[in-house]
């Protein structure tokens, strides 16, 4: 007999786990396969700083008891200045998170297959009819979610991923504890989501402090590997190099202590999406990618796509007779540029921009934010173009033209 579902999603992490919540709530019969084995996950997957806000929490009724601190700010700094925003957020376990997210699928009757490594799709006249695993196992489904992540199995086969070296950022963060977290010297950050500017540090990136309670926060850096981080970077320096060197000179983390095990590596795409789906098929979370590329947060898009993914397996497979042609799945690309990342490209142009400017912008920066009113950094945070002349001056002009010159390869 044929191994059978109506869906069988790839990945494990928040958005797959997330579209097999919402399946198997509407009674679907979903199959989720995950390479890591039970009994260690996600030790191979806990990859992401896990800071989110309230909006992710109540919209998927994640509970308190995966959250290490709720914090009441954010914080922006660069080299010599800062600004803080107001706004309530949460800083996870992201490991506890996903383990959250399996238990609560399998109450809902989702199945879930560990040590179970995809390696391509089944295809049939054409179409993806299934998934290969484990070298010779095969399962089959009406609809096949890749949740991969970077590697993309399925997507990359079918033609539907084009994820570009140049456009991959990669980041490392540890855990510690003996952070000075109210130094005289910068923002207090009880309570707070620090991310700071700062090509010394991050060439092309940023770097951040999320408080999680006491003198214990997580501290990482990340950046794209791209021309404005090799024009900046220093010759023969990693990432791991950029965060000791970050220890060894910022006075909050002169007593800081890493605990064990506590260190956490990643890497996401700063790109446009591809195809998104195609017959029977959708690609979601970091596979697309949907990774925020101003901020770089990720859990709540990929969450999103999660739950648009569920919607349209929903809407196809509904009717007496399903329909799961190419057409028809097109319904998760409409919902994934209106709901998940709407103003993408402007937002990716933002990116751009703000990691092209040199150290000295970002402290104008700081004062420019100071001085915009909340509506209006709100809609410049969305992507808004006409916003961003609030924090743009005459001075600015000679800035934008090499970086206009740069993007078009001039």
């Amino acid at each position: 007999m044929e191994d059978r579902y109506d869906v069988v999603i790839a990945g494990a992490g928040p958005a797959g786990a997330q579209c097999a919540r919402d399946l198997a709530g509407r009674d679907y019969d979903v199959l989720v396969l995950e390479t890591e084995s039970e009994a260690e996950f996600p030790k191979q997957s806990n990859k992401s700083t896990a800071g989110t806000f309230p909006s992710m929490m109540a919209s998927f009724s994640i509970p308190d008891a995966v959250v290490m601190n709720y914090t009441d700010k954010v914080v922006l700094e660069s080299p010599n200045g800062h600004y803080v925003q107001e706004q309530a957020g949460a800083v996870m376990d992201f490991a506890d998170f996903k383990r959250f997210l399996v238990r609560d699928g399998r109450k809902r009757g989702a199945e879930y297959r560990f040590d179970a490594r995809v390696s391509g799709p089944v295809m049939e006249d054409g179409e993806i009819v299934g998934v290969e695993y484990n070298g010779s196992e095969a399962v089959f489904g009406e609809i096949v979610v890749d949740a991969t992540g970077p590697s993309a199995p399925l997507a990359r086969a079918l033609g539907v991923s084009d994820l570009q070296r140049e456009r991959q950022a990669i980041g490392i963060e540890y855990e510690f504890e003996g952070v000075d977290v109210d130094h005289g010297e910068y923002a207090d950050l009880h309570d707070a989501m620090m991310l700071r500017l700062d090509h010394d540090l991050a060439p092309g990136g940023y770097s951040w402090i999320f408080h999680t309670g006491e003198d214990t926060a997580k501290v990482g850096l990340c950046y794209i590997q791209n021309d404005y981080h090799r024009k900046r970077a220093r010759d023969g320096m990693t990432v791991d190099d950029y965060l000791d060197y970050w220890l060894e000179t910022d006075p909050r983390l002169e007593n800081a202590r890493r605990f064990e095990g506590k260190q956490h590596r990643g890497s996401a795409h700063i790109q446009p999406p591809g195809q998104l789906c195609t017959d029977n098929f959708m690609a979601i979370g970091d596979t697309v990618p949907t990774v925020d590329p101003l901020w770089g947060e990720g859990i709540h898009k990929g969450m999103k796509s999660g739950r648009a993914a569920a919607v349209t397996a929903d809407t196809c497979l509904t009717p007496a007779e399903p329909d799961t042609s190419a057409e028809t799945m097109e319904t998760y690309a409409e919902l994934w540029h209106s709901e998940v990342a709407p103003r993408m490209d402007a937002r990716l142009l933002m990116t751009e921009l703000l990691y092209f400017v040199p150290n000295e912008r970002y402290d104008r920066l700081m004062a420019d934010l100071s001085r915009v009113d909340g509506d209006t950094l709100a809609e410049i945070n969305a992507g808004n173009k006409l916003a961003m002349r609030h924090i743009l001056h005459l001075s600015d002009l000679p800035m934008l033209a090499k970086f206009v010159r740069n993007r078009v390869g001039v």
